[in-house]
């Protein structure tokens, strides 16, 4: 909803919004775009009258200022149909939908664009590097966007990727997840069997082959479908080598090589599966084999995808968005290949909708098996989504679990409890990863301060 303010700002339209709270680095971008932000949810938001509404996904029906809206005349869209709306419609829209690597490969395949020299336009759920930003409004005629699966607003219940239309589109995992709206995995996977099913064949559609579920989705497309992966796949990376600088890799095409090597400085095993994605999607799209590794080699990654955001007292401070089973697994796998030898100190806030209730008891337990030690913060509260406690996750239980694998585990009862702990375990060589997909408490700004002031 901010990348879609700021875009709707730069086209010159006065942009207003209500929210209940702001964090960064949204905050600053909307101060700067000068999008005037009302604090709290009230009908009076809406006077005067805006010449239209967008609402989010997050309002839900019995909210003040949407009951408001549905009693007023002010005609309103949910933000994908905005999106088609004021800026898809007329574009060629190049999709990555996914469980895992959605952020990561929408910026990826905007960079490969945009250093091509084609200025695409850019729509991402993360602030993309090589662009400082979220969004991106290019004269070009493609549009990169990042597919959702998650519902699109209390008035239309199905997937937000289904309103863009996609002209080609990656998908790069199907798992369960959004336990919030998502019965189970067949619930999930008829989200994205819609998706595949509703690309013709003119559209492009590349598949990972590394998840069986995604192939299966996508059993009944009528698209031009392409395959790619780590292990399976008709595009497949090729002599992979990790080193400080990043990963080294061919791509592969059925055994044969179609690449010079390319050099991805974002490094880990699952960000050159996601550049393989790209490479597949856009070479399907036109694109030839160099342009595309020019612009993966350019390509910088995401803010809190392993991001370092510093280093004092010999010990390097991590952060990542990582907040699903898998992600935490490969997020670890990524680390402790960039960082061999070097122990590493894991916080996990269980945040995220799915990840604060118990379908991933089980599945959390063996995430995090590359850690030396793991620290949990207590399960994040939300207002409009209090989770019954027969249903939240027990960190208690899953501390025990995970310390009976191997890495010692602490169930924190604050965030205060886990920086003391961390700092008092903390040596240098030391690696302190912090996962979490909202801003944890500020506990790795505030655990690298703590740091800095030993001297």
């Amino acid at each position: 909803m901010a990348a879609l303010a700021g875009m709707l700002s730069e086209r010159g339209l006065r942009v207003t919004g209500s929210d209940k709270e702001l964090y960064e680095p949204t905050a600053s971008l909307l101060a700067g775009l000068r999008v005037e932000v009302m604090r709290g949810f009230r009908a009076e938001n809406l006077a005067p009258a805006p010449d239209l509404a967008v609402v989010g996904n997050v309002i839900t029906r019995d909210n003040p200022e949407a009951q408001a809206l549905l009693q007023s005349p002010i005609p309103y869209l949910s933000m994908p149909e905005a999106l088609w709306h004021f800026f898809l419609s007329g574009r060629r829209v190049l999709m990555v939908a996914g469980t895992h690597g959605k952020t990561t490969s929408t910026a990826m395949a905007a960079e490969v664009l945009a250093a091509a020299g084609r200025d695409p336009s850019m729509l991402v759920g993360g602030i993309a590097k090589n662009f400082g930003s979220n969004y991106r409004l290019g004269a070009g005629g493609d549009f990169v966007i990042e597919g959702d699966e998650y519902d699109t607003a209390f008035f239309d219940k199905g997937p937000k990727f289904l309103h863009y239309r996609a002209d080609a589109a990656i998908i790069t995992a199907v798992e369960f997840d959004h336990a919030d709206i998502y019965r189970d995995l067949d619930h999930v996977k008829s989200s994205f069997r819609a998706l595949a099913n509703s690309m013709d064949s003119a559209r492009v559609l590349a598949v990972c082959a590394d998840f069986p579920n995604a192939l299966v989705v996508c059993g009944a497309t009528r698209a031009k479908m392409r395959t790619f992966g780590l292990h399976a796949g008709e595009f497949r990376p090729g002599a992979i080598a990790i080193g400080p600088e990043g990963a080294r890799f061919t791509v592969m095409r059925e055994a044969r090589p179609v690449s010079r090597e390319i050099l991805l400085r974002t490094g880990g095993r699952m960000n050159v599966a996601n550049a393989i994605g790209v490479f597949t999607m856009l070479s399907e799209c036109g694109m030839d084999a160099e342009e595309i590794a020019r612009g993966l080699e350019s390509f910088t990654g995401v803010v809190r995808r392993q991001e370092i955001i510093g280093e004092a007292a010999g010990i390097t401070v991590v952060d990542d968005f990582a907040h699903h089973p898998t992600a935490i697994r490969v997020t670890l796998e990524a680390v402790a290949e960039r960082f061999p030898g070097r122990r590493i100190l894991a916080a996990f806030e269980p945040r995220s909708n799915t990840a604060r209730r118990n379908v991933f008891q089980s599945g959390f337990a063996t995430a995090f098996d590359r850690a030396a030690k793991v620290y949990l913060a207590p399960v994040y509260f939300k207002e409009n989504d209090p989770i019954p406690e027969g249903e939240r996750l027990d960190t208690r239980a899953l501390a025990r679990d995970i310390s009976t694998r191997g890495p010692n585990a602490l169930a924190a009862e604050s965030t205060g409890q886990i920086l003391d702990a961390m700092l008092s375990d903390a040596r240098a060589g030391d690696v302190a990863l912090f996962m979490s997909n909202g801003p944890f408490d500020r506990l790795k700004e505030r655990f690298l301060d703590s740091l800095k002031s030993r001297g």
